[in-house]
This record gives structure tokens, sequence and C-alpha cells, in this order.
């Protein structure tokens, strides 16, 4: 079985910006697949209380008790599962809670799962980790669930070297190229590619100076948003690399990250910025 998640009641200080984006656009939570992630654990941006998103590590196989391979014992499974997680009168916020999650994953993963089964395309993904979650968002995008929110990342420590970066940041990035590349032909080809907005960002950026074969994490980063609906161009201030103008030996950012978030919620979702990134931020108008 894959991952669902619906985070803690009582966890407020876990929420994240894409988390109380999915509770602001569904917050009768109709639609359990609002918001899907694909890779492993819970990004502690779509972390908010209350609010279920599935974490899938393989769409092909993804569903509940999977491993058990007869199909009448994994329909009996399924059924002890169902009923086990069923509301019942009079139980513990706690169990409450567990119930919910359980039957959520049951139904998502029940929806889910058949997204393959009605995906053609002629764009051949690459065969690395990240080519791989674009395509399962492309699947899930084109089956029409009604998810508004997919997110993905970087296989676990694959762009945190401090040694040799040279040679592989040039395949990493080759990759990640190449995945955002396919997966905008593959929305083309389906006439798809006018309702996604896509941001690239990175956790950390990299100090100036090398280590001696590489680099130490550093405080200014980059995004890249892609799309048909973007205004191209740079936003922001190129960086400069002078030493006067580092900030204790880094980049010095001149761009707040919740500027992006606030262009991303209020000029291409339609929602109220504010209370989702806590505060008032300057918009780019990049879309």
């Amino acid at each position: 079985m894959d991952i669902w998640h619906t985070c803690e009641p009582d966890k407020q200080g876990t929420e994240g910006w894409l988390g109380r984006a999915i509770r602001e656009i569904d917050p009768n939570k109709e639609n359990v697949l609002t918001g899907v992630n694909f890779g492993r654990g819970l990004p502690r941006a779509l972390a908010a209380p209350g609010v279920p998103v599935a974490s899938v590590g393989n769409l092909a196989t993804y569903g509940v008790l999977t491993g058990i391979e007869a199909d009448e014992q994994r329909t009996e499974a399924l059924d002890i599962f169902s009923k086990m997680y069923s509301p019942t009168i009079g139980r513990s916020s706690v169990v409450d809670y567990l119930s919910q999650t359980g039957m959520d994953a049951l139904k998502g993963a029940d929806i889910l799962s058949t997204a393959p089964e009605m995906y053609s395309s002629s764009v051949e993904y690459g065969d690395d980790v990240v080519a791989q979650y674009m395509k399962n968002i492309a699947q899930v995008h084109l089956a029409g669930f009604g998810t508004r929110i997919l997110y993905t990342t970087a296989p676990y420590n694959s762009f945190d070297t401090h040694a040799g970066e040279l040679a592989a940041h040039a395949s990493l990035w080759g990759n990640t190229s190449n995945a955002i590349a396919d997966f905008m032909d593959d929305l083309r080809e389906h006439d798809a590619s006018d309702n996604v907005t896509l941001l690239v960002f990175t956790e950390f950026g990299r100090r100036v100076h090398d280590n001696g074969s590489g680099t130490d994490h550093g405080s200014g980063g980059v995004a890249f948003i892609v799309g048909d609906n973007v205004k191209g161009g740079l936003y922001g201030e190129y960086p400069s690399l002078e030493e006067d103008k580092l900030l204790e030996g880094d980049l010095h950012f001149n761009n707040d990250f919740r500027s992006i978030y606030t262009d991303l919620l209020e000029g291409w979702m339609g929602l109220d910025a504010q209370p989702l990134v806590n505060g008032q931020f300057e918009k780019f108008n990049f879309i």
C-alpha cells in the first residue's frame, strides 16, 4: 500500500501553503484527490490539518493491500479493511481521524488506479524517477479526476551533492529538463497545456566558493515557472558574484518566495493569497 495522509488536527504548525490552498478549494472535502503527491512521505507544503493528500510511489501499482496476489483473498481483506474503517457512533476523535483516513485511502486508490488504463501518448518519457513522476502527473491530470494540485520532488538527496558537482549536476538538470519538456509535449498532444502551470523550485541554494570539488548549502535559490499562460522573462535581479554583495558567502536573495506563491494563488488559482501565505507580498504578475 502506498501512503495516504490526513494531517493530524492538532498539528497546526505543520500547515503548508498548498495544504491550505487544497482546503480553500475543497472545504467540504468532496474530492479526496484535490491534492496528490508523487513520492514517499508528505511534503510540508501539502500538510494541513484535516486535508487528505495521496502520496503515490508508483501509479501503476498504487492501491490498498496490493501485496495480496490472490484476487479472492484481497477482496476479502478489502472488505474487512472497509468495515474496520467505516464510521460508527460514539468513537473518539483519534479513531474518527483514522477512520476518515482509511476510507479516503480506499476511495482515492480506486479512482487513481484507473488513470494509467485511460492514458495513451506518443511521448516517451525517460526512465529516471523524475520523468516517471512527471508522466504520472500527466496521467492523473488527463484522467479528469478534478485534481487541482499535483506535486513531486526529486529523489531524496539526488541534488544534495557536495562533491563532483560539475558532472553530477549536468546529468541531474539534463534529466529534469527532459522530463519537463516531455511533460509539456504530452499535455500539448492532448490539448491540455493551457490549464496547467508548473512551478519548479530549489529547496536550498549553493555557496559561491567551492569546498574543493563542490559547494555547500547556501541561501539563494531559484524558481522556474513554465506554462502557456506564463509571461516569460527574468523576474527580480540577477544576483551579483562580487564579494561585497554576497550574504555571508552566499548569493544574496532579492525575491521573497511568498511573492511567487501569491502570484500563483491569486493570478492562476483565483484564491485570496494573504491567509494562505500568512501575509501580503508584492506580486510579479507573471501570469
